[in-house]
């Protein structure tokens, strides 16, 4: 996430990427150093953004009227004109709720972070709700709860949505995802005894466990096998279990590897059974993993609910990108009735500075990271994927697809209510093993792998 831009700063371009000033290393020291702090100050800094973008659609322009006139004269002017303390007053004022008390629920993996720590640290209750925590079992429990109205919303992987709007292993349900929870945070974890075994060339015959069939684990792993010539369906065989299972099946030899959520990689290394292989990261950097869903007949009968909602995940969301906020984030959300696990673990996990299980440590700061907006170029590429290894049959209209479950146009309205800027454009290429993929020509993009379903 680029947010809290000073509009007023004529150095700063107005638009995701990189260091928005060209002054940092990286987006997250931009934002400890430069972004405002606080709710009001969020609002007022959302307000002026905007109105600036208003005034200056190119922002070429508005940077060059600032070093014509100044910061302040501009910001005289502005107020001169338009009262920014009535539009921040105005822009922070939320809907009377439909619903107060909600029931989530969440999958015990540190993927699921905002969603966990909105409750104990207090995000739900400050938007007007009383939201009880669902610890879940797995992903079916999940959709199923969901599908039946007995979860209010939920912790889904991304790709779930798109298959409950489609109706792919249950029965249709319009699903929304109308934020992302975080990027990156996965792993292929391998068995201790592979340590010598590195060339997944050469793992024809092994066994992988996946947390589900519609998850970016499954086409991830797809893709990573397939570029190196292993076919899934054909060369290995590939096991759907609950993640908190995946360590005793590595520790048991059922399973001679899996791509799955933190913290389990790093639980796998913490009892000596198995050694982190690839971080997912170094397969997609900034991929989705898990969003917040809900369907659509709660988004329409309870939309200031659901602005409540979405307003909770995001703020949290925004916290946990903060690297300085993870050891308060680890003490919430590690206790038993969260995800369960040794505070070292989820720090080695939160922080990227981590022991690999070869006698190594690594630094990868963004090892997980967070930021809610749902790219519905990411959608489509899951709809590729998905048609390649046959979950999907048939025609696909991949853009009407993205565009109704992926909410990135509410999204970015909803973030520039609380001072986050969005990405201009709902869409973007994306850089996957090296190749890119080019969002307006999926069927290109999947006729050109050799190895795909049939």
């Amino acid at each position: 996430m680029s947010g809290f831009s000073n509009p007023f700063n004529s150095k700063i371009k107005l638009h995701r990427g990189g260091c928005t000033c060209g002054h940092h290393a990286n987006q997250a020291e931009h934002d400890k150093e430069v972004a405002p702090s606080g709710e009001e100050a969020v609002m007022e800094r959302v307000v002026q953004s905007t109105l600036m973008r208003a005034i200056f659609p190119e922002d070429a322009k508005r940077r060059a009227f600032l070093q014509a006139v100044g910061a302040g004269t501009a910001f005289a002017a502005l107020s001169t004109f338009f009262p920014l303390s009535a539009a921040t007053a105005l822009a922070a004022e939320p809907g009377p709720l439909e619903k107060k008390d909600l029931k989530i629920g969440f999958i015990p993996i540190t993927c699921a972070t905002p969603i966990i720590m909105a409750g104990p640290m207090g995000f739900y209750a400050k938007q007007g709700l009383k939201v009880t925590l669902q610890k879940t079992a797995g992903w079916a429990v999940v959709r199923d709860k969901v599908i039946n109205s007995e979860y209010d919303a939920s912790h889904m992987l991304s790709p779930m949505p798109l298959a409950m709007s489609l109706g792919l292993g249950s029965q249709a349900v319009p699903t929304d995802v109308a934020a992302i929870e975080n990027i990156n945070g996965q792993a292929i974890t391998m068995h201790i005894k592979h340590k010598n075994n590195m060339d997944p060339k050469n793992w024809k015959g092994m066994k992988f466990g996946l947390p589900f069939d519609y998850s970016i684990h499954n086409l991830l792993l797809r893709y990573f096998l397939a570029e190196h010539g292993i076919d899934p369906d054909q060369d290995v065989e590939l096991r759907i279990m609950p993640p908190p299972d995946m360590v005793a099946n590595l520790r048991a030899g059922n399973i001679d590897g899996f791509l799955g959520p933190e913290p389990f990689n790093q639980r796998a290394v913490y009892e000596g059974v198995g050694f982190i292989h690839t971080l997912s990261r170094d397969i997609w950097n900034g991929h989705p993993c898990c969003a917040f869903g809900v369907t659509e007949k709660f988004t329409k009968e309870m939309p200031n609910t659901f602005a409540a909602l979405f307003r909770s995940i995001a703020l949290a969301t925004e916290y946990a990108h903060k690297a300085e906020n993870r050891p308060a984030i680890i003490k919430a959300i590690a206790p038993a009735n969260y995800l369960n696990q040794p505070e070292i673990v989820l720090e080695q996990v939160m922080t990227g500075r981590y022991a690999d299980g070869l006698g190594n440590i690594k630094n990868v700061p963004d090892r997980v990271d967070f930021d809610p907006f749902p790219w519905q170029s990411m959608a489509v590429w899951m709809l590729t994927q998905m048609k390649r290894w046959g979950y999907i049959k048939g025609d696909v209209n991949y853009k009407q697809i993205a565009e109704k479950v992926f909410l990135a146009t509410d999204a970015r309205k909803r973030m520039a209510e609380l001072g986050y800027k969005a990405p201009p454009s709902n869409y973007a290429k994306h850089m996957i093993m090296g190749k890119e993929f080019d969002p307006s020509k999926p069927e290109a993009y999947l006729k050109s792998f050799k190895i795909k379903k049939g």
